[in-house]
């Protein structure tokens, strides 16, 4: 798995050096150490612009990154040329790495950084409403199914 990590960091160290920062960096080789440690890990299939750029993407959720008052910020149609690939590419690619890394429950309240799960559901739900992360935690997956259906009608 070393040759296929070392070339998405590769990717990932060269594109957060030119739009993001070192921080980015260090973060997106911790995320490509996890998968690459996984079994099977999924980055034995795809390739390594997809992975490196849905990693990226998938921390950009999480942190704000497409937001304007952020810094740093990057436009999604940025991000994506970065890596050579659609925003629909990245976007999936980033939801299969949220789904399958812990990682994907830290988020940026206030300038500090907290697990997603121990904060109250109010702050929950206005993350996964953002598209932060993939469900609300104190109500589990059926239950933001079941909540989001009840908001609609």
């Amino acid at each position: 798995m070393r040759p296929s990590a070392e070339q998405v960091i590769k990717l990932t160290d060269k594109v957060c050096a030119d739009l993001l920062d070192e921080e980015y960096a260090g973060l997106a080789r911790q995320v490509v150490a996890k998968l690459a440690r996984k079994r099977p890990s999924p980055l034995q299939s795809g390739r390594a612009a997809t992975w490196a750029g849905g990693v990226v993407w998938a921390l950009g959720q999480v942190n704000f990154l497409s937001d304007p008052s952020s810094e740093p910020y990057v436009a999604h149609d940025d991000l994506a040329a970065a890596f050579g690939l659609s925003k629909s590419t990245l976007g999936q690619k980033a939801k299969q790495i949220r789904d399958d890394n812990p990682m994907i429950w830290f988020i940026e309240v206030n300038g500090l950084l907290f697990d997603a799960r121990e904060l109250p559901v109010e702050i929950q739900l206005e993350a996964y409403l953002k598209g932060i992360i993939p469900y609300v935690p104190g109500l589990g997956r059926d239950g933001t199914a079941a909540a989001m259906a009840a908001q609609r009608s």
